[in-house]
């Protein structure tokens, strides 16, 4: 008996991307060793666009959700908007390419990605983390641009450095690394944002020297008219500190992946997302976290609020390494289902090969506390702005931990303008 196997037929979307490929491929900046790169990236989407039978996609089926993948478009325009926090260091990346014109800061080195992938530099930093990496392939495979910046040792920013990627209409794919050196501290803005039909892949890329501070965040606000694949990749050395804020507030087809490893012993990592979903879109945080070395801490909550057909995804998984002894890991995931039609989908995972380490995880999903309501209608106050200050007090309570008030003031105005116009 002969058997046969058959490739399963090509989507419309994965057609798109691999003729979009050869289209492109001489218009890409690179040397032999980043074309080797993205030769291998194509190669990964020839092979099929991740399904549900992937568990890491188990919850977003990419292969059946991404149904059209728009062209390039040349002529679209992005403008750069207001920093967040008033006063940050601005370094706008507008449909896919970088400013000439680079912003001098104290302390601080930039340089336009496109020259670290045309001398090569930038090749090592273009590997996959492995097999299920889509993103990371659609990325390597594309990406023309973005910026590299390095922050001196000993360094204390005085500022929020905001790197905005802003589209307007078509594909953008764009890379954002950082190292910031021993004993420096900073505070780090990821704007994602745009007005277009569009096909969005951002990868973000920290590496911590030894006693480094960090808070990084990552405000995404894209039309419902875009899909937006993303990912945040970080190394922690010694003693380091990582305070990562994650803020999904738009978006049709969203997929926020965050990778961190703790390198140094004394590294510490903590999390915190709100996710604010509403109309007919998709949005999917899945967080991998490696304790390799002892003596490490980490927390991570995530809140989300459920509205009209949304659907979410929360996967969070923990591996702690057998050397990695003393390992302090907490994980939480709270949602609020405003809506009967609206979805939400948890999985946490911790996987420990230490015996001394204190891990847990926990998640729930609960509607609006009738008591809670009830109390504020007793004291004149309607029942829809009853509902706005409770809804607002779940998510708020995450944005109060970051402590500083520039940027929670900031932040609770963007949310702000989220109920203003899903409330």
């Amino acid at each position: 008996m002969n058997m046969h196997t058959t490739t399963p037929q090509r989507t419309l979307a994965e057609t798109a991307l691999i003729d979009a490929f050869g289209e492109r491929l001489s218009l890409l900046p690179g040397d032999g060793a980043v074309m080797l790169k993205r030769d291998d990236a194509i190669e990964a989407i020839k092979s099929g666009l991740p399904t549900r039978r992937i568990e890491s996609w188990h919850y977003t089926d990419l292969r059946r959700l991404l149904t059209s993948v728009p062209d390039f478009d040349p002529a679209a325009v992005a403008k750069a908007i207001a920093p967040i926090v008033e006063g940050s260091s601005v370094l706008p990346v507008l449909n896919g390419v970088s400013s000439a014109k680079l912003a001098s800061i104290e302390g601080v080195v930039v340089q336009r990605l496109s020259e670290k992938l045309t001398d090569g530099s930038a090749a090592p930093g273009l590997d996959s983390y492995g097999s299920d990496d889509a993103i990371g392939a659609l990325n390597t495979a594309f990406v023309a641009d973005g910026y590299f910046v390095d922050i001196a040792d000993g360094a204390q920013l005085d500022k929020p450095v905001e790197l905005q990627n802003l589209q307007a209409g078509g594909q953008t794919h764009v890379r954002l690394a950082v190292r910031v050196g021993a004993g420096a501290k900073a505070v780090i803005v990821e704007r994602q944002a745009g007005e277009g039909a569009a096909l969005v892949s951002a990868v973000s890329q920290l590496v911590l020297g030894e006693g480094a501070e960090v808070t990084w965040l990552i405000v995404q606000e894209q039309p419902d008219t875009a899909t937006h694949l993303a990912q945040f990749k970080a190394h922690l050395g010694k003693n380091s500190k990582l305070t990562l804020f994650v803020m999904n507030a738009g978006g049709k087809l969203v997929r926020q992946e965050v990778v961190v490893k703790t390198t140094g012993e004394g590294a510490e990592f903590t999390l915190r997302g709100i996710n604010l979903l509403a109309g007919d879109t998709h949005t999917d945080v899945t967080m991998v976290l490696d304790h390799a070395v002892p003596h490490t801490a980490s927390t991570e909550v995530i809140r989300n609020v459920v509205t009209g057909r949304a659907r979410g995804v929360f996967q969070g998984r923990i591996n702690v390494h057998q050397y990695a002894q003393k390992t302090n890991a907490k994980m939480a995931c709270n949602t609020l289902l405003l809506s009967d039609d609206g979805e939400f989908s948890t999985k946490p995972e911790l996987e420990i090969f230490a015996d001394d380490v204190v891990c847990g995880h926990g998640a729930t999903v609960t509607e609006i506390d009738h008591s809670h309501l009830f109390y504020l209608m007793a004291r004149g106050i309607d029942e829809k702005t009853a509902r706005g200050l409770l809804v607002k007090a779940f998510v708020a309570e995450v944005i109060e931990e970051l402590d500083d008030e520039a940027i929670v003031e900031a932040l609770e105005a963007r949310l702000d303008d989220w109920f203003l116009t899903h409330g």
